[in-house]
């Protein structure tokens, strides 16, 4: 299943990389530059094919590629021979005037964008199922007294209110309250909550997490402990789907975090009791205990969303939204970056967004075609985004870096020294090394704790 997963997750950032690089390819044809390769993957080809001038690739190594355009390289070569200027070959990359080659270097992150907008607007248009919980909420500080109170505490909220609303927005179902505190941290909000039939204002101030960079108030969400499924030692003691467990070592269990109080003893058995069909029965259920996992094989009952299919315009509007809000959110996160949050869990390299891709693949896939293509390529569609923003940083070597180079040359109505050119790609070199060691890193200790 790992095979499947990390096989799953290569063709998906394969795929971004794909619609990446083609920017760049249509972008440079387009400006009269010559393309000598396009290749998807790095290393030795396995296979390739000249048409046209280019020669198409296939890399061994599938994440990532590249486009290689006539005497992109140009300057190192000036540099090297110690020349005061360059000498581009028409057709070559250096040949074309700054702006032209700005907009090359744009077409790639560009090129994403509408790539992401295109398949929220897909997504939208044919309606979508979310496996989600409800809005009601469960106070981290009941299931772990003692602790620091959590803004939710501090707020005045109780477990068993619901959030009904964000900041005016309604919010039916958990994964709507939770994206609104995710994505702002340290930002007071105002919630609308529903205390047993009445209507409550409640002012609230996420903390950031410093291990995650978002926003978090200190609540869990409901769920009713009613079975969906029941597998290894689960249904070894008899339990079935649609069980409702109602006490579990003789303690009330109202909501499925309450079993977490109980596992922290890590008892030896587990005297169950439950209704089944209107019936009380009572059963022993032998946990499995592995390192620091609990293996009970407890499935619950979750909440079915579907969405409606959009019209073809309104899906595009809510396509190029969602591309926005995603683009905005992700310049927000990268700000978090430098207010002390642990950079090895919130920077995630390429072997856990293989692992991440495969895993929201593998989970969509599980509930059927359509859930797991819908899945997939809504993920593909934020890491699109992500990576259009990341290349846009005026950094060194990025698409943003080159960018600012050209941008220069323009302003300055004359062509740039080779040495400066080398220097700003060496350090620009430096810099991304780094930071893949550094996200390589980050992966090596997630691998290790997951």
């Amino acid at each position: 299943m790992t095979l499947v997963k990390v096989l799953l997750g290569l063709a998906g950032l394969g795929l971004i990389v794909f619609i990446h690089e083609l920017g760049h390819f249509l972008a440079a044809r387009l400006m009269g530059i010559d393309v000598e390769a396009f290749s998807i993957g790095w290393g030795k080809p396995v296979l390739k094919k000249k048409f046209r001038g280019t020669e198409y690739r296939l890399g061994l190594f599938p994440l990532g590629g590249y486009c290689k355009m006539k005497g992109e390289n140009e300057f190192q070569e000036a540099w090297e021979n110690k020349r005061d200027s360059l000498d581009p070959a028409p057709g070559s990359f250096f040949a074309a005037g700054p702006f032209r080659r700005i907009l090359v270097a744009f077409a790639g992150p560009f090129f994403n964008m509408v790539f992401a907008a295109l398949i929220f607007s897909v997504v939208w248009g044919a309606g979508f199922e979310v496996n989600t919980l409800e809005n009601r909420i469960i106070l981290a500080s009941d299931l772990n007294p003692g602790e620091s109170p959590y803004p939710a505490d501090k707020a005045g909220l109780m477990t068993g209110d619901r959030i009904i609303a964000v900041d005016g927005k309604e919010t039916p179902y958990y994964h709507g309250v939770k994206e609104n505190i995710a994505v702002n941290p340290e930002k007071t909000l105002r919630l609308t909550v529903d205390r047993e039939g009445q209507l409550l204002d409640i002012s609230i101030r996420p903390d950031l997490d410093k291990k995650t960079g978002t926003g978090m108030i200190g609540v869990y969400f409901w769920t009713d402990p009613v079975l969906d499924a029941a597998a290894g030692p689960a249904a070894a003691a008899g339990l079935e789907k649609g069980d409702r467990i109602l006490r579990i070592n003789g303690t009330e269990l109202p909501h499925t975090m309450a079993l977490t109080k109980i596992l922290k003893e890590e008892p030896k058995t587990l005297s169950v009791e439950y209704n089944r069909n209107g019936v009380v029965r009572e059963t022993t259920l032998i946990p499995v205990y592995s390192g620091d996992k609990i293996e009970l094989g407890l499935s619950y009952n979750s909440v079915r969303y579907r969405s409606p299919p959009l019209s073809p315009p309104r899906a595009l509007a809510r396509g190029l939204g969602e591309a926005w809000k995603t683009l905005t959110i992700s310049l927000e996160s990268l700000a978090l970056l430098f207010r002390g949050i642990d950079l090895t869990q919130a920077v995630s390299g390429p072997l856990r967004i293989t692992l991440m891709t495969g895993d929201v693949a593998a989970e969509g896939f599980a509930e059927g075609i359509g859930a797991g293509l819908s899945s997939l390529f809504n993920f593909l569609a934020l890491i699109s985004v992500a990576l259009c923003m990341m290349n846009l940083l005026p950094l060194p070597v990025l698409d943003g870096g080159a960018i600012v180079l050209y941008l220069v040359e323009a302003i300055k109505r004359k062509p740039l020294h080779p040495r400066t050119i080398n220097a700003f790609q060496t350090v620009g070199v430096v810099l991304i090394f780094g930071l893949l060691i550094f996200a390589v890193f980050g992966d090596i200790m997630f691998l290790v704790r997951r």
